[in-house]
């Protein structure tokens, strides 16, 4: 039998999986953001974003690697805990998700509970995971174990190779009907929302008026009932990688590399440290 939604909560305080429910029944758009580190959450607890990612792309991004296939439990663990020793110290009650990597969740039931348990106990508020063909069994087992369930269709980054790439998915009216086909399967089984990545902006929309929980769109156009970037592409901090779907809303690295050649300058020139700046 399809496992009951979680119910939207009500009551003024922190968010919760529920809240995402609730926010697509008023029409409100939701923003995620990706968090790897105790000082953006910091930084971030202080905004008005709803929820924090600590994405596997962390070994991307913090690591330099090529694709997500490197994250592990104990990875996600660690920045997990980062993250949400940051939002705790700021009190700002944000929503945690953590992903669930690359085959933490494929090696059958027990397994997927016990990578689940620990990135829970970390202190995320909910985890992510993508795909659902061949894993329903855990998803369901997540959901009727307390743990809330968000879910990720689309371009599949654990599966980079066998798309030979990071490429769009949902082109052809086959590759579309499947995700939609997807979509509503994790819908039916219990999550509360699911993360469209690179496809098509009509079927991302599509697929967000048929489903009652929220989607959240990366490359999936204005369509989707909230949106996801990871942090440095929003900061620009990225001088050489621009993908089409990423906004830079800031220049930062730019801004970062004047502020290092004035910290360089005044350490040159005798001008750093001031009198009021040593003891």
């Amino acid at each position: 039998m399809p496992t009951q939604l979680i119910s939207p909560t009500t009551s003024a305080g922190p968010m919760s999986a529920g809240d995402f429910l609730c926010a697509k029944a008023q029409g409100r758009r939701l923003s995620m953001i990706t968090c790897y580190d105790y000082t953006f959450a910091r930084v971030l607890s202080q905004s008005a974003v709803d929820a924090l990612l600590v994405g596997d792309s962390a070994v991307m991004v913090m690591y330099g690697y090529s694709n997500t296939l490197s994250a592990n439990v104990e990875l996600m663990r660690v920045h997990t805990d980062a993250v949400a020793r940051g939002i705790g110290a700021a009190s700002s009650g944000k929503f945690l998700v953590t992903d669930m990597p690359f085959l933490s969740y494929r090696k059958g039931v027990p397994a997927a509970l016990d990578a689940a348990q620990v990135l829970m106990s970390a202190g995320a508020g909910a985890v992510k995971l993508e795909g659902v063909d061949g894993h329903e069994d855990v998803i369901e087992r997540l959901v009727d174990s307390g743990i809330p369930v968000m879910g990720h269709l689309g371009l599949q980054p654990q599966s980079v190779r066998a798309y030979g790439g990071f490429r769009v998915q949902g082109r052809s009216s086959a590759g579309a009907a499947e995700i939609a086909r997807q979509a509503r399967t994790l819908e039916e089984l219990g999550a509360f929302a699911v993360v469209l990545e690179c496809i098509p902006a009509e079927l991302a929309r599509e697929i967000t008026q048929d489903l009652r929980i929220p989607t959240i769109g990366i490359g999936a156009g204005a369509g989707c009932d909230g949106q996801i970037l990871v942090l440095q592409d929003l900061l620009g901090m990225n001088l050489d990688f621009h993908p089409k779907f990423a906004r830079p809303f800031l220049d930062g690295a730019h801004s970062i590399l004047e502020a290092l050649a004035d910290y360089d300058r005044a350490v040159k020139s005798g001008t750093f440290p001031r009198a009021e700046e040593s003891y």
